[in-house]
């Protein structure tokens, strides 16, 4: 089974053409591969099929094996996937994910593609779709307990659940501690993906995510345009933002007149490569 590993500022998955491959339990192959040292290592796995509605559909699991709706990084890879490998020629491209059907613009140099921006649609701010338990309509700078410590939390979700968190030294976040105990909370039914936010000016902000169902990654395309999102609702930032992740940085941009936020941000292929199972 041939595949190809490719990153979006460190945010890697494993990518299949299952047009051509036979791809038999998934979530069971999506653990066996991302297996850091036993397996190829990643941080999940993307099947790229036929739609019927769109160009491509993107069908993602995570590390854990878990489905998962969708992904920022992941999908600008796809775009760069069947572009690269001729699958198709266009630049202007339709992806089907759980959460609908995005739209990517393509930039090529060389007949490669170097830069993606996606059009991630509206955010949905009502905490029964994110979904999450709460008295109040919509979580903004609301107060969490974990472990006897009080967190203010505003929660979005971009087609999957983010909780952001700002702080005044991200430095100082033990992720690895607090992330995956408000990824389980009891509020997110479905869990939640977190994001740690630093302020830097109102142009610019440090993130640093908890990805539901895989833990710490360099960067998170969703989390980056929840935790403007989540800035600009707190006042802290303008409309258009770069996001500083451990990755590398990605601009967001939420447009007032639509409601409807795009990320621009690099793809890599990494190397490609034939799978013989465990």
């Amino acid at each position: 089974m041939k595949f190809t590993k490719m990153h979006g500022l460190g945010n890697d998955y494993i990518y299949i053409n299952a047009i051509t491959e036979t791809v038999d339990n998934p979530e069971q192959l999506a653990v066996q591969m991302s297996r850091q040292h036993y397996g190829i290592g990643a941080d999940g796995l993307i099947l790229i099929r036929q739609s019927d509605v769109a160009d491509f559909m993107m069908d993602m699991y995570n590390a854990d094996g878990s489905r998962a709706e969708m992904c920022g990084n992941g999908i600008r890879c796809v775009a760069k996937f069947v572009y690269d490998n001729k699958l198709t020629e266009k630049t202007e491209l339709l992806i089907e994910t759980l959460s609908g059907v995005k739209r990517l613009f393509l930039e090529v140099e060389d007949k490669i593609v170097k830069m993606v921006t996606v059009d991630m649609g509206k955010p949905e701010l009502l905490s029964t779709k994110i979904p999450a338990i709460s008295d109040k309509e919509i979580i903004k700078n609301e107060k969490i307990e974990i472990d006897g410590e009080i967190y203010h939390i505003t929660c979005v979700s971009m087609g999957n659940p983010h909780t952001v968190l700002f702080v005044e030294d991200i430095r100082e976040v033990k992720l690895e501690d607090i992330g995956p105990k408000i990824e389980k909370h009891p509020m997110f039914p479905k869990k939640s993906n977190v994001e740690f936010v630093e302020v830097i000016t109102n142009n610019i902000i440090r993130m640093r995510v908890w990805e539901r169902g895989t833990g710490i990654t360099l960067a998170c395309g969703t989390g980056a345009c929840a935790s403007v999102v989540a800035s600009i609702m707190n006042d802290y930032t303008d409309r258009r933002v770069d996001v500083v992740l451990d990755g590398g940085i990605l601009t967001v941009d939420w447009n007032e007149s639509n409601d409807i936020i795009s990320m621009r941000g690099p793809t890599e292929t990494v190397f490609e490569g034939s799978w013989g199972g465990l």
